[in-house]
């Protein structure tokens, strides 16, 4: 608890000496992943690899920032984009090949190009990795629309981490930056489309964090919008969430004339936020089809003549 000193000041070295308790008490729970996962443990990027998996292109959400790319022509290195989508059926092969170009790679996840729960394929990807890879550590990330029915059924495929965009928490903010939101067949538009994310947000990430999942929370700084806001999400799942990876928008598509957050401002919001959550801050934005460690770059070609980039180890996939 705060003390005051005698003139009835709070003393700020007990607010710090609890908030380093808690992230000591948090990293032990979760030591067990943390120590393998690069995208939870910054000190790992240069030993740890991890791939991502292109199952999943369709997209619940329509987020204002993002534009989904998938083709050959596709070099950007950004979200939402990979060379090809991948099928369930080649993974296995795919995977074997890979692990025998990198022993070091621990961690396969699902990342995009779309979100990964709103896609069948992700599940049957899944269930091949738990069946012919145990060994690996899966996760996969996601909006969070339809978390809340398919978090028992990621917990019984024995993934161990989840990564969730939260970029508000009011939804007078977000109806700005999500056009529209698919759920159950209807199409969600304005306030109330920003409202059903935000609930089902909140809601399947308080089972994810029931279910023994560790739970890193990705939110997109977008400097005319939520600025001042994501100190708010990082307090709103301080106890339910392990991380926050605070990254900067990339201007593009309907928001290419909206600015790009200044270092200073990163760095302000995420010490802001750290108050709350534990900030990640040695990432970049990755594509829906990297692998590999931070310097490692080439390509890999498949039976078939596709090729799949190797791209800097970054951060699953907004």
């Amino acid at each position: 608890m705060e003390t005051t000193d005698e003139t009835g000041h709070t003393n700020i070295k007990d607010i710090y000496s609890i908030s380093e308790k808690e992230k000591e008490k948090r990293m032990s729970k979760f030591a067990h992943i943390t120590k393998v996962h690069p995208c939870y443990n910054e000190k790992l990027h240069h030993k740890i690899g991890r791939v991502h998996l292109p199952v999943a292109p369709k997209c619940n959400i329509a987020c204002r920032f993002c534009k989904r790319s998938v083709g050959s022509e596709c070099c950007e290195d950004r979200p939402a984009v990979a060379h090809h989508i991948m099928k369930p059926s080649e993974v296995e092969e795919y995977m074997t090949e890979l692990i025998k170009k990198m022993p070091n790679l621990k961690v396969v996840g699902i990342a995009g190009p779309g979100d990964s729960l709103f896609n069948k394929e992700t599940f049957e990807t899944l269930e091949i990795i738990d069946e012919k890879f145990p060994e690996l550590v899966k996760c996969l990330s996601t909006n969070g629309l339809l978390l809340p029915k398919y978090v028992k059924k990621i917990a019984d495929l024995n993934i161990k981490t989840i990564t969730t965009t939260v970029n508000a928490i009011d939804p007078e903010i977000l109806k700005e930056i999500v056009d529209w939101v698919y759920y159950e067949k209807k199409v969600h538009k304005g306030v109330d489309g920003a409202k059903l994310l935000i609930k089902n947000q909140k809601e399947g990430i308080q089972k994810a964090n029931q279910e023994g999942l560790v739970v890193k929370i990705n939110t997109v700084l977008i400097p005319e919008l939520n600025l001042n806001h994501i100190k708010d999400i990082a307090k709103e799942f301080k106890d339910i969430a392990y991380l926050q990876n605070i990254i900067p928008l990339i201007p593009m598509y309907k928001m290419e004339n909206l600015s790009k957050p200044t270092c200073e401002e990163i760095s302000t919001v995420r010490d802001e936020s750290e108050e709350y959550l534990q900030q990640f801050r040695a990432c970049q934005q990755c594509r829906a089809d990297a692998a590999g460690l931070l310097t490692e770059k080439e390509q890999l070609e498949n039976k078939k003549g596709m090729k799949l980039n190797i791209y800097d180890l970054k951060h699953f996939s907004h």
